[in-house]
C-alpha cells in the first residue's frame, strides 16, 4: 500500500516538474539576426519610400518601409510571406504600385527564422506577428489615415489570419490575402471587413484545392470576393501589375 502512495505521488512530482519546465520554457525568438542582415542590405537600395523602426513592447525595433501619398485614400500594410524581407519582389511591387496609385503603404518585416525552418515552425511566431501588426496599425493611424488596410501574401496571409482572428478583427477596414499558404481560413466567422481572397491559377496545389472552401468562409461578408489570377504562379512572376490591378479595385471600393 504505502509503495502504490509512493508510486502515485513520484508520478504527480513528475507531472508538476513538467509542467513548471514548460511554463518556463522561453517563447521561441525570431532570427533578428537575419533580419538585421537583410535591413542592411535593402534600407540603402530603397527606391520608393523611407525605412522607419516600429517598437516593440520588448524593446525590439523592426524595420518598415513607409511610402507616404498626400492624397491618400487609405493606409496600406503590406505583409510579406514566409522568410522575406518587406522590400522582396512581390511585396515591392504591390507596395511601390499601390503607393503610386493613390495609397500610402507601408510594408513590414514580419518575424522570420532560420533559412532552413519549416512553414509548420513558424504558428510559435504568431503572437509576435500580430503585435507588429498592430504596431504598423497604430503607426498608420498616427500619421491621420482613417481607413487602414492590409495586403498580405502567403505564410503572411496566415499571420494577418491569426492577427484579425485574435485581437485585431475591428482594427481594419479591408484585407486582402493573396495566396494563403495553407488554403484555408482560421475563424472566418471573427471577420468583421470586406476580404479578397486571390491567388494563381497556378497556385500551390493546397491552395487551388481549398479555393472553394475559402470562397464560401466569406460569401456572407458584404464587399468580399475571390479572384484567380490566370497563368500567374504562386508568386505572381510576371503578372505582378495584375494583380495589383485587381487589389486596388478591391480597396477602392472597400475604402470609400
Amino acid at each position: 500500500m504505502i509503495l502504490r502512495i509512493l508510486h502515485k505521488y513520484l508520478i504527480l512530482l513528475c507531472f508538476l516538474c513538467g509542467a513548471a519546465a514548460l511554463a518556463q520554457t522561453p517563447p521561441q525568438l525570431p532570427d533578428y539576426v537575419r533580419e538585421k542582415r537583410w535591413a542592411d542590405e535593402i534600407t540603402p537600395a530603397i527606391l520608393v519610400g523611407d525605412p522607419v523602426y516600429l517598437a516593440l513592447k520588448s524593446g525590439h525595433k523592426f524595420l518598415a518601409i513607409h511610402a507616404p501619398n498626400t492624397k491618400a485614400r487609405a493606409g496600406v500594410i503590406v505583409v510579406h510571406g514566409m522568410g522575406v524581407h518587406p522590400d522582396w519582389n512581390l511585396i515591392n511591387a504591390l507596395r511601390s504600385q499601390l503607393a503610386e496609385q493613390g495609397y500610402a503603404t507601408l510594408s513590414v518585416q514580419m518575424p522570420v527564422l532560420a533559412a532552413d525552418a519549416k512553414a509548420d515552425s513558424y504558428p510559435a511566431l504568431f503572437p509576435q506577428a500580430a503585435e507588429r501588426l498592430q504596431a504598423a496599425v497604430n503607426f498608420l493611424r498616427e500619421k491621420g489615415h482613417r481607413k487602414v488596410a492590409m495586403v498580405s501574401h502567403s505564410m503572411g496571409a496566415r499571420m494577418v489570419n491569426h492577427f484579425l482572428a485574435s485581437d485585431g478583427a475591428n482594427t481594419v477596414d479591408a484585407w486582402v490575402a493573396v495566396g494563403i499558404s495553407t488554403g484555408v481560413y482560421l475563424q472566418p466567422e471573427t471577420f468583421r471587413t470586406p476580404v479578397l481572397d486571390i491567388y494563381g491559377e497556378k497556385d500551390f496545389p493546397v491552395v487551388l484545392a481549398n479555393a472553394a472552401k475559402r470562397a464560401d468562409a466569406i460569401k456572407r461578408i458584404r464587399g468580399s470576393a475571390q479572384i484567380s489570377v490566370a497563368g500567374a504562379d504562386h508568386y505572381f512572376n510576371g503578372t505582378e501589375a495584375e494583380l495589383t490591378r485587381h487589389v486596388k479595385r478591391f480597396l477602392d471600393n472597400a475604402t470609400r
